[in-house]
């Protein structure tokens, strides 16, 4: 029963995430937080930035990673495959579509009208981790906010803004996020 649940899980996934890794956050984020509850919304938060971080689709690993969580290897590969079989089929049939109706007006106006749609599901996704950032505990008060995150955060976006290498941020706001660890605790 739980073969069938990530593959089904992963197959809505892998459906209906138009857009992209960072656009199929939030449907992940619904299936394996929300609805069955495989992964805590803190080890969804990590999910996120370990799939981020590893090659290949964030979807992809996604579905790797809770399936090696809830049924081993046999659920990874169930999970991956229900994530990339629509994707089969979809960019089959739209490789044929496109190669055939490319010169049409409509097929070009249609594919302007997603943009705005992706853009929204990519904001939502990074509103969400930045709240868990923020607010680690949920609870949206001044005294709960996680002044370390927080920094880390307001310093590698005005990194990144001024050009600096998106890994070499990253690496940096882990060691100095270690060494603030090993000096409070």
């Amino acid at each position: 029963m739980i073969y069938l649940q990530l593959f089904l899980s992963f197959l809505q996934i892998g459906l209906l995430s138009i857009g992209g890794g960072y656009a199929a956050i939030p449907f992940i984020q619904a299936q394996v937080v929300q609805k069955h509850a495989w992964l805590t919304m803190s080890e969804f938060t990590d999910l996120v930035t370990i799939a981020e971080m590893t090659p290949g689709p964030i979807a992809v690993n996604s579905a790797t990673f809770v399936g090696i969580k809830i049924a081993g290897i046999s659920g990874a590969l169930v999970a991956t495959f229900g994530c990339i079989l629509p994707s089969l089929f979809i960019v089959s049939l739209l490789a044929y579509i496109y190669y055939r109706y490319k010169s049409i007006a409509l097929l070009q106006d249609i594919l302007t009208s997603l943009r705005p749609a992706v853009v929204a599901l990519i904001a939502s996704a990074g509103i969400l981790i930045l709240m868990q950032v923020i607010f680690p505990e949920a609870i949206y008060s001044l005294p709960n906010i996680n002044v370390v995150g927080t920094l880390l955060f307001l310093v590698a976006f005005l990194l990144l803004r001024v050009k600096w290498n998106p890994i070499l941020v990253m690496v940096l706001c882990g060691v100095v996020n270690l060494l603030i660890s090993l000096v409070i605790k």
